[in-house]
């Protein structure tokens, strides 16, 4: 596994020359680095430990989720279920991500409070472990790797989250006046050296969806797309939303719907 030290090697080499080369030249190295670490990719290390908890009798009612949870493909079968989700479910009659799916079978299925569930649902950059439900999340996300998206949008309870979604994606507001859409909604956008996709398309949404679950190299930590939602409202100045809330889901829908016919390669690497 190649060290961060040679993505800052790579990088400090394609700082020269004007700032639309010095872009070109970096995000090329990065991509570069990219698929030679998704070779012994580090998300590996984390679908495994998610595969064992996701067998395991655990909670106060020592059931395993293999053996109790239905991720929309039938019980206990994890193939699939990452690239058509979010979808309704009706046992909790909520339209659901992954992630969200996942906590509510931990807490109905197998006795845990959501509110231990919540304290630290995120890796920190601090931390050797990821929490169990992003292991729960890799090891599931793992069972998609290779299909392609297919968010059921002909159900109307996911069409209005999608709708949803896509109105908060324009709705501005905080002390910048900022929304979604104000880094993510037109083309050819950039951050420093962070080119941003446009959500609004399909090229920009599998853009915006692929490889999360995701390694982080700058952190050494494995995070989720709910992470990602909330540290987009935290960079908008916005409150933090509630950990496996309904409005994370409804952005997740967005994207992801817009995402859909395009190929999942999997959990990933991110910068």
């Amino acid at each position: 596994m190649k060290s961060h030290v040679a993505l800052m090697a790579a990088l400090s080499v394609a700082l020269v020359g004007p700032a639309a080369a010095q872009t070109k030249d970096a995000n090329a190295e990065f991509e570069k680095f990219r698929a030679e670490m998704e070779e012994s990719s580090p998300a590996e290390l984390f679908e495994a430990r998610g595969e064992e908890l996701w067998k395991a009798k655990r909670g106060p009612n020592k059931v395993s989720l293999a053996e109790s949870c239905d991720l929309g493909q039938g019980l206990g079968n994890v193939e699939g279920a990452y690239v058509r989700t979010p979808r309704y479910f009706a046992d909790a009659d909520a339209v659901m991500d992954i992630e969200r799916r996942l906590v509510w079978c931990m807490v109905e299925k197998q006795g845990f409070k959501f509110e231990d569930i919540a304290k630290k649902p995120f890796q920190g950059a601090n931390d050797n472990n990821a929490p169990d439900i992003t292991n729960l999340v890799t090891y599931v996300a793992s069972g998609s790797r290779n299909m392609k998206f297919d968010m059921p949008l002909h159900d109307a309870k996911v069409r209005d989250a999608f709708e949803t979604g896509k109105a908060m994606a324009a709705y501005r507001a905080g002390p910048y006046d900022f929304s979604c859409n104000t880094c993510h909604g037109t083309d050819g956008k950039r951050i420093r050296m962070q080119n941003l996709p446009n959500l609004a398309t399909s090229e920009g949404a599998i853009r915006g969806v692929q490889g999360w679950p995701g390694y982080r190299m700058t952190g050494g930590v494995m995070l989720t797309s709910q992470w990602r939602m909330n540290d987009c409202f935290r960079q908008q100045r916005f409150p933090e939303p509630k950990y496996a809330s309904q409005a994370v889901t409804n952005l997740i829908a967005y994207m992801t719907g817009n995402a859909n016919g395009q190929l999942y390669k999997g959990p990933g690497i991110k910068r």
